[in-house]
């Protein structure tokens, strides 16, 4: 039973400190936010307090003197400087070296806490004197001291620090509001934007169609705001409507507010004194909901109820946010092993789903279509329910990278700075696994080749200090995740150079751009001169090729010399189940992911046999490459006299796969092939369908790749 409490506590540990390493990378940029050195002191502290309950002694030994640093620094008493960043976060590393230990302590990590807790007290030593400015202020040229809320609350000097105060709010325009061309609902906007806001319309007092004024305004709003802003601020929103309308602000007491989550709507109503407690017993004993039976006997209005209810909802949203900002989360820690299986089960109903759909369909049985059509909409539930677990924001794995950006910089004697975009947007956990290793690699590269020492950055115009952004955002069933610098971009000729040297390419081939720029992804490809610790040995970049494509994913960039490079990956967002275009060439069945389909077209069999080598076909006013998926995979047969072409967009172009018939979507369980396997071109998996048959997915980038590289080797052939 133990050992499955401390299993517990490395997980909330590893939490605790992935959040100290943000945190104090943040603080680092902000020294004078207290509540980030509050949020640091409290992380450390948890960690602490847990270490000593579940047997962790050396880390509850050492997280004590680090614990004592920070709270000097909350007290006052030691400035941010940057060496006490780094002294914490290096505390931080070696508690989670610690936990990695488990029970079988080094001598080497011992030393190291020795060491590090030396450190620390020498640094709380050096604070103890009259405080900031005196003596024994060792904070140091720069450094900054932050503002201490202190423990009860109050900001230095004695005054209580804000806190968010909740009003109710009830705002009845005067009927006339519209013909002065005021826009009510642009009112209500700048209303919501000052804190947490719940309005309830009422709408009762709206006519019937044929007795409505356009121009007339029947409605009024109630409802609540939790807000730092004070009552004339609330005031300010409406001061220009406020002589013509009805506008009540009225103070909410903090206790009232948070009693009203768990308190029932019985007790809330009669705490407002809205109804008497008789009445309140008299509808319980029907067995309809309070409201609406209250409601029915015009004990209560219809608007009292609604404000009422939207009171104890607007309680709900303001503790859970509390309780989030506080780590307490409303959530369930689940091992990623049962996820795991739970994915694997819903692909097995929905592999069944599709049976029985082939089964109601060739049996043409009503009831059974009938129960078959409401399994399908279940499992469509299902399904999405269960990809939706597996979603994690992609924040989480872009903080790790500050401190990448931080340790890096400093080794390589440059200035940069980490900025991020998009950190809410969602991937699969198993992708965001698996990101980790390539935009390491890229960011690596970025501050290696693509940023310039702060001297040649001056030389050339630009801040000491680079930047580097890290993107992400949606596109369809894609994520594109974005690494771009401000450095000195691509050196083509040196590319190139490399390349005719190695033997890639020929010394007379002409290349494009983008055919240079992909040379950087070949194995043991690098332009640097020497061999760092950092690059020259041609691992990194391969790595990220590697990956990606293993994702079925894809890497593209755009560089521009002396202005920086963006590296962009394009993600799938799931690898689990995806949506498919199912076709048939003789008697194999593919899928083309539906997220890479841009159009179906037929064309005449003749038409197909005139390109002959060329292989391009009109498509919207352009010409596209073609794939004979019958010739490609050596299928035996004859092409209809019809042929069917399923376009698809590739990495930067789009590309036609030649099929006998399109059969339609389908809902795809990814399979992965057997070891044997693993080497086709042009498979990215398999699905089974609801006969039992196995159809393979295509891997439209390497398709288009191989494409690509046939023409190519012809062209020169001839």
């Amino acid at each position: 039973m133990l050992d499955k409490f401390k299993s517990s506590f490395r997980e909330e540990a590893e939490e605790l400190l992935g959040q100290l390493e943000s945190t104090l990378l943040e603080l680092e940029d902000a020294p004078s936010d207290a509540e980030l050195l509050n949020a640091a002191f409290r992380a450390i502290h948890t960690v602490k307090g847990s270490a000593g309950m579940f047997g962790f002694d050396e880390i509850a030994r050492f997280t004590h003197d680090l614990e004592n640093v920070l709270d000097k620094a909350r007290a006052g008493k030691i400035g941010i400087s940057r060496d006490f960043i780094d002294l914490t976060l290096r505390g931080r590393d070696h508690i989670r070296a610690l936990l990695s230990a488990e029970d079988a302590l080094t001598e080497e990590l011992r030393r190291t806490s020795d060491e590090l807790a030396e450190e620390c007290r020498k640094l709380a030593a050096g604070a103890e004197g009259p405080g900031p400015g005196g003596e024994g202020d060792d904070a140091g040229p720069g450094a900054q001291v932050p503002e201490d809320i202190g423990a009860g609350g109050e900001e230095p000097g004695g005054s209580p620090a804000t806190r968010p105060k909740t009003y109710f709010i009830r705002f009845r325009p005067g009927p006339d509001i519209f013909r002065n061309g005021t826009r009510v609902f642009s009112l209500l906007s700048d209303l919501a934007e000052l804190g947490e806001c719940t309005l309830v319309p009422h709408v009762h007092e709206i006519p019937v169609l044929a007795e409505i004024d356009p121009e007339k305004c029947y409605t009024f709003w109630e409802g609540f705001l939790t807000t730092e802003a004070d009552r004339n601020a609330i005031r300010d929103v409406f001061i220009f409507v406020e002589s013509d309308s009805s506008l009540t602000i009225q103070d909410i007491d903090e206790t009232q507010i948070n009693d009203s989550r768990n308190k029932r709507l019985g007790e809330i109503l009669v705490q407002y004194q809205n109804v008497p407690p008789e009445e309140i017993s008299r509808a319980l004993s029907a067995q309809k909901r309070l409201g609406e039976i209250l409601v029915e006997k015009g004990i209560i209005s219809k608007d009292t109820l609604d404000t009422t209810l939207a009171g104890q909802n607007h309680a709900k949203k303001i503790q859970d946010k509390t309780a989030e900002a506080a780590g307490v989360l409303s959530s369930v820690r689940v091992a990623s092993g049962k996820l795991d299986q739970l994915v694997d089960l819903v692909g097995e109903l929905v592999t069944l789903q599709a049976r029985l759909s082939r089964t109601s369909l060739d049996l043409k049985e009503v009831s059974l279509a009938a129960i078959s059509e409401q399994f399908e909409r279940l499992i469509a539930q299902l399904r999405d329910n269960t990809m939706s677990i597996r979603m994690l924001p992609i924040g989480s794995t872009f903080n790790k990278f500050r401190r990448v950006v931080r340790d890096l910089s400093t080794e390589l004697g440059k200035e940069a700075d980490l900025l991020t975009e998009g950190a809410e947007t969602e991937l699969d956990k198993t992708v965001i696994e698996r990101l980790n290793d390539p935009l390491v690699h890229i960011i690596r590269n970025s501050l290696d080749h693509g940023i310039e020492s702060p001297k040649d950055r001056e030389a050339e115009g630009k801040p000491r200090k680079g930047t580097i952004l890290l993107k992400a955002q949606h596109s369809g069933a894609y994520v594109l995740i974005s690494v771009k610098d401000d450095g000195a971009g691509l050196n083509a000729e040196a590319i190139r150079a490399k390349a005719v040297e190695r033997g890639i390419v020929a010394p007379g081939q002409e290349l494009s751009d983008a055919e240079i720029n992909q040379l950087i992804f070949h194995p043991g490809f690098s332009t640097a001169k020497t061999v760092t610790k950092v690059s020259g040995r041609g691992v990194g970049m391969d790595v990220v090729k590697r990956e990606i494509d293993s994702l079925g994913g894809s890497v593209s960039i755009s560089t521009e010399k002396g202005r920086g490079t963006e590296m962009t990956l394009k993600i799938p967002l799931t690898l689990a189940i995806i949506e498919g275009l199912l076709v048939a060439v003789g008697g194999e069945y593919y899928v083309v992911p539906l997220s890479s389909v841009d159009g179906c077209i037929e064309i005449p069999k003749q038409d197909l046999e005139k390109v002959g080598e060329r292989r391009i076909i009109p498509y919207r006013g352009d010409l596209l490459p073609f794939v004979d998926l019958r010739s490609y995979f050596d299928i035996p047969g004859q092409t209809p006299d019809i042929a069917q072409i399923v376009i698809a967009n590739t990495q930067d172009s789009r590309i036609g796969f030649v099929v006998d018939n399109v059969i339609g979507d389908y809902q795809t369980v990814i399979k992965p092939l057997g070891r044997m396997y693993k080497d086709v071109t042009g498979v990215s998996g398999a699905t089974i369908l609801g006969d039992g048959t196995v159809a393979l997915i295509l891997d439209v980038n390497r398709l288009a790749l191989a494409v690509q590289t046939e023409s190519q080797r012809r062209v020169q052939a001839s």
